[in-house]
């Protein structure tokens, strides 16, 4: 149809003529309210939002030398962020001497991942940061349906 006629009959019916496709031989446009589809367009975005889950990553730093009740305060407060469905990037640090007791360390990542092995799972492998570290990050385990799991 022809430009002239198109707007013509865009008039007629209160709507404007709204060009879909530039790169299409002839261009393609549609009769529309313009205002309308922007407002249908926004709230779709906003809906899109509404239904995003927010993964953010937690720390829990530990030092070789960590005692009981402070492991326990601090794995507690791991399980509580993998309930909530947050990511926890465990941390161990060394300072001064205790750099020869790395292995003492890994013994607390590897404890607290077998600690938390029902809330999460390990995402990445222990590995050393700068030297003077060793960390990993622990994702939560997603919750079966009651579907699959009656199922299974």
């Amino acid at each position: 149809m022809p430009l002239p006629a198109a707007i013509r009959l865009a008039r007629e019916s209160s709507l404007d003529l709204v060009e879909v496709s530039k790169e299409a031989n002839p261009p393609v446009c549609r009769i529309m309210d313009y205002g309308k589809y922007r407002y249908e367009q926004s709230k779709k975005l906003q809906e899109s939002r509404k239904k995003q889950v927010l993964i953010h990553i937690k720390e829990v730093k530990f030092r070789p030398n960590t005692d009981g009740h402070d492991y326990n305060f601090k794995l507690k407060n791991i399980i509580s962020f993998l309930k909530e469905g947050n990511k926890v990037k465990l941390t161990v640090t060394f300072r001064g001497r205790e750099l020869v007791h790395t292995d003492l360390g890994l013994k607390i990542i590897l404890r607290a991942i077998e600690d938390v092995k029902e809330f999460g799972v390990p995402e990445s492998p222990i590995k050393p940061d700068v030297r003077k570290t060793y960390s990993t990050i622990v994702a939560p385990v997603k919750p079966s349906s009651g579907r699959k799991a009656a199922k299974q």
